[in-house]
């Protein structure tokens, strides 16, 4: 019979272990599980259409809160070159066909050109806001769903545990640690879950806003620098006095 040492006994060990690990893995998952079907009420299906939501959220935020779809520095390069090369008309065809921050810019700018300079700086101005306050709006549904959801959340925990204790009276003050643990824990289950919705909505909205923000600072940069230039009231060109006349940019 062959002897058995000392490290034998200690790789045995550390398999035993290793066994009664992974089974009190399973065994704790199938508990969640449970504690899951059983919490599963009204506030627990408002935090699971919140999850989609949210997700949705993020999905669009990620196609749209893109630098070609907020500020591609390649049209703002072609802009300026044709701001500093005197190309009025290039330049008005050039903001009629961009659809991202600049072009917005532009177009307003260069309809309000031949009125004058300061009714040319104040349209920028204004459709700078506009564009800003759009690219903001698009994300705020993040906002709102991480800030709601631990609310949610938290009034499910309270509901639970009126009710924990409403059955503790119900048994006289009777009721075990095993019930009372039982109650409790489906209470808490639903600030748990209005917490694993809130931290992933607020962490995106936290990267996209800051991304948002610095592109939307160097579009509103680069556009004053382009609308700074362009020539208004006497001096503006025949292409921009004809779009003033057929009311279009």
């Amino acid at each position: 019979m062959p002897e058995i040492t000392h490290s034998t006994l200690a790789v045995l060990a550390q398999a035993d272990a290793a066994v009664q690990t992974a089974a009190g893995s399973v065994e704790q998952s199938g508990a969640l599980w449970r504690l899951f079907v059983q919490s599963f009420d009204v506030f627990t299906v408002a935090l699971l259409a919140g999850s989609l939501f949210a997700a949705a959220a993020i999905v669009r935020a990620a196609m749209d809160v893109r630098d070609a779809n907020i500020f591609d520095q390649d049209t703002a390069d072609r802009a300026r070159s044709l701001a500093d090369r005197g190309l009025w008309g290039e330049l008005r065809n050039l903001a009629r066909d961009d659809e991202t921050f600049l072009g917005a810019v532009l177009r307003p700018a260069i309809h309000a050109a031949p009125i004058g300079r300061a009714e040319t700086h104040d349209a920028a101005e204004i459709a700078a806001s506009e564009q800003t306050s759009g690219w903001f709006r698009k994300i705020e549904p993040l906002s709102l769903i991480g800030n709601l959801g631990p609310l949610v959340g938290l009034a499910g925990t309270v509901w639970g545990m009126i009710l924990a204790f409403t059955s503790l009276g119900a048994t006289a003050g009777q009721a075990g640690p095993a019930e009372l643990s039982e109650g409790i824990s489906k209470a808490l289950f639903h600030t748990l879950l209005g917490l694993v919705l809130a931290i992933p909505c607020l962490l995106v909205f936290g990267v996209y806003r800051a991304k948002i923000d610095r592109l939307c600072t160097r579009a509103i940069a680069e556009s004053a620098r382009i609308v700074g230039v362009i020539p208004t009231g006497d001096d503006c060109p025949d292409e921009y006095r004809h779009d003033e006349k057929q009311g279009t940019p």
